[in-house]
């Protein structure tokens, strides 16, 4: 993903509060309201909605229409409609008095209000799902969207359990969102120079290798999703000694299929054109972050051959305590160092756009597709932790500046380094390889839905699985398993069941696999969650999240901008030195509105709904044995 700021004042354009109305769910509104004098010297003041100046009653509500005036930002939540004003307490702006009470603080230094909107603006582009690109232009001061364009990318299955993607397509794809999104920017009247910066986020542990003389790839992408390592995985592990497990020690991840070390590998030992770019020092490696910047900074004119810590941490390769890549971990994979692109941090400048219509605008931020939706988030004190629902789920949770290593199947992993010279933080992650592929199969392989927005209605129309319990291990088990040889099974059918309960066993198998990697996370952080943080495209689906909020029993809260991946990214990047149009302090974060599901069962009926999933992922387990190695291309 791509992300685009800018920075300035808008007016109009702001949307309404209040409450959903509906038994479960609530909307909250975390706004930067504005604060003007009542009255005389009196220390009196009436809350203004920012963006459309009006007062607000203490519902959130507006309930008339005066000129503007006055202005000062301040974050407030505005909650429930029979909270009273004196209730209101202010979000990172210190405590109620500052904003109902006190003086309205000196205004900050900068552009005076104008009609028309010329921010500064910082685009992001995510690969927000594995077969798609998005690019999403942001304002630097409120973090409101302002423009997106989307692009399907066509997979590749090979053989059974490959899964590549074209190299090229991607890069052109990420050109087309870059055209598309500013022609939509000009017919808002915003001038794209007001885009001051670029930020990338990507699917992490996808493997590249390509030339660095032709500019061309050297095989198709082999996405993170792919098995075919699984024979290399086992033999490597017998090389590694029971009692001093140095590749987890050194990177926090387990040796599995999903990391890009064994992808790597596996294209050294049975791709020629590979072979022979590594011995002629023509080979390039990345993740598809590094393939991007490499490209668009110039390619084979000088492209900066770069990734950031969060990417690296996936590689299996990369030292999470030294931060470098590590010459043993190389060696036990025989993996050439020079062939591995420089590690930054996730915010600075690494170039600039050499070509298009973004060209010299500074490429400054990079994270990780999750790393970034925590940085999205605002996940930044120790145990703030979200959950990302997109092709797979990822929870992650801040560990702060200390590596915690897990017990129960849970990853280290790099959180985020804002700064070249900033500390980096860590996190605990639960990673589930199917979430929205799931739907996805059911659309394009089982053919029971022609869009995946057709999953929500056929669940509704039955309101249950009727017994019915899906395991989608298409890829075998992850956290808290980590579990090859699984296969994704339906059971518990009838004649009864239709296409409709199958529709909901697979909502329903996504949360109850996020429900075991937060068991894991709480057993292992040894403090329960009071509530869970989500985002991502899935969360649209409010069947979903409210099926999610009764198999968790706790409260699933989520912001009215699903793809925070996008917003991480552009926080990084227009935060970088150099660029400074975006302040990460948390006095000067952007609010959000957040819309929050609460539990509609009894614990007891949670419970037993729970139990029955386990028993059918134990019956997915034992399905594949090993194949002869892979070798050879199809």
């Amino acid at each position: 993903m791509i992300t685009i700021i800018t920075r300035g004042q808008i007016q109009g354009g702001g949307r309404g509060v209040g409450n959903a109305g509906r038994p479960g769910r609530s909307t909250q509104r975390l706004t930067s309201c504005c604060a003007q004098p009542t009255g005389g010297n009196k220390q009196f003041y009436t809350l203004r909605d920012p963006y459309r100046g009006e007062p607000l009653d203490t519902s959130g509500r507006a309930l008339f229409s005066p000129a503007r005036s006055g202005v000062c930002q301040r974050a407030v939540l505005v909650s429930a409609p029979s909270q009273a004003a004196g209730r209101l307490g202010c979000r990172l702006a210190g405590p109620p008095r500052d904003l109902l009470r006190g003086p309205p603080p000196p205004p900050r230094p900068g552009p005076a209000p104008v009609t028309s909107l010329r921010p500064p603006l910082v685009r992001a582009f995510d690969s927000f799902a594995f077969a798609d690109w998005l690019a999403q232009v942001f304002n630097s001061k409120t973090a409101e969207l302002l423009s997106h364009h989307q692009v399907e990318i066509k997979q590749e299955f090979p053989r059974e359990g490959w899964v590549e993607q074209d190299p090229k397509e991607i890069l052109h794809s990420v050109y087309e969102c870059i055209e598309k999104t500013c022609e939509k920017l000009g017919q808002l009247n915003i001038d794209i120079s007001n885009i001051k910066a670029i930020g990338v986020s990507n699917q992490r542990e996808t493997t590249v290798v390509w030339d660095k003389i032709t500019g061309e790839p050297l095989y198709n992408a082999v996405v993170w999703l792919d098995l075919r390592t699984q024979s290399t995985v086992e033999s490597l592990s017998k090389r590694i000694p029971g009692n001093n497990n140095f590749v987890k020690s050194k990177t926090g991840l387990p040796l599995s299929t999903y990391f890009s070390a064994v992808k790597l590998r596996w294209l050294l030992d049975n791709v020629r054109k590979v072979q022979k770019a590594v011995e002629e020092k023509r080979a390039l490696f990345g993740t598809i972050d590094s393939w991007l910047i490499w490209s668009l900074t110039g390619g084979v004119n000088g492209g900066v051959h770069c990734t950031d810590v969060t990417n690296a941490s996936r590689t299996m390769l990369f030292n999470i305590h030294s931060l470098e890549w590590d010459k043993q971990l190389c060696e036990f994979f025989g993996i050439p160092m020079e062939i591995l692109p420089n590690v930054r941090s996730s915010s600075e400048i690494y170039g600039l756009m050499k070509a298009g219509a973004l060209e010299g605008v500074p490429i400054s931020g990079c994270l990780g597709d999750q790393s970034a939706a925590l940085v999205g988030q605002m996940c930044f004190q120790i145990g703030q932790a979200k959950n990302t629902y997109g092709t797979g789920c990822f929870l992650l949770c801040n560990t702060g500046h200390k590596c915690v290593f897990s017990d129960h199947g849970l990853l280290t992993t790099v959180a985020y380094k804002l700064g070249r010279d900033k500390p980096v933080y860590y996190a605990l992650e639960g990673s589930v390889a199917i979430a929205g592929a799931v739907i996805r199969w059911l659309r394009d392989n089982l053919g029971i839905i022609k869009t995946s927005e057709e999953i929500e209605k056929l669940a509704k129309e039955v309101g249950t699985s009727y017994g019915c319990y899906f395991v989608p291990a298409f890829s075998g088990l992850y956290a808290p398993y980590w579990e090859p040889s699984a296969r994704g099974i339906i059971c518990g059918l009838t004649q009864f069941t239709n296409k409709c309960h199958i529709a909901f066993a697979a909502l329903e198998a996504v949360c109850f696999q996020t429900r075991e990697i937060l068991d894991a996370m709480n057993r292992d952080c040894g403090i329960p969650l009071s509530h869970l943080q989500v985002d991502g495209g899935m969360t649209s689906n409010k069947i979903l999240m409210q099926l999610q909020a009764d198999i968790l029993y706790i409260p699933v809260v989520k912001p009215s901008m699903p793809e925070t991946t996008a917003l991480g990214a552009a926080m990084a990047a227009g935060a970088a030195e150099g660029v400074g149009v975006w302040s990460l302090e948390p006095e000067d974060l952007s609010a959000v509105t957040m819309e929050r599901f609460e539990p509609q069962i009894n614990a007891e009926e949670s419970e037993i709904r729970y139990s029955t999933w386990k028993k059918a992922v134990m019956k997915s387990m034992g399905w594949v044995t090993t194949q002869s190695p892979e070798s050879g291309i199809p």
